[in-house]
């Protein structure tokens, strides 16, 4: 069974199997405004944690989106290429971003929890 983490950058990855699925959280697509383009990540190339994995560019800004985990990504979401605003109407849902083998599974018990999250988001 999957099961969601969240980082203080806003960030949450849904894992199973060893497989991280990652995307902004919907608190940081609404502070971001309405996403007009996503840089997304080449299938292959590892990350270490605090890495620049994705550049989102809004309305409003351009934003950065870590890998909150070792690992090497093993899917991008193409169709954010065409449609970037999955991520503002489904952010965690089909406005995933990558898709991660995770590289060493403890790194997740430093990550947050919904509770916690909600918690660090006020």
């Amino acid at each position: 069974m999957a099961k969601t983490y969240f980082t203080t950058d806003h960030e949450w990855l849904r894992v199973e199997d060893g497989v991280a699925t990652v995307g902004i959280t919907d608190y940081a697509q609404e502070q971001l405004g309405d996403l007009v383009f996503v840089e997304l990540p080449e299938v292959g190339k590892t990350l270490s944690k605090g890495d620049t994995a994705v550049v989102v560019e809004s309305v409003k800004a351009a934003s950065d989106v870590y890998a909150p985990v070792d690992g090497e990504i093993t899917a991008a979401n193409e169709a954010l290429s065409s449609d970037p605003a999955l991520v503002n109407s489904a952010a965690t849902g089909d406005g995933w971003l990558w898709k991660m083998k995770l590289a060493d599974e403890s790194q997740l018990s430093g990550l947050l929890d919904e509770a916690g999250y909600k918690a660090h988001i006020g």
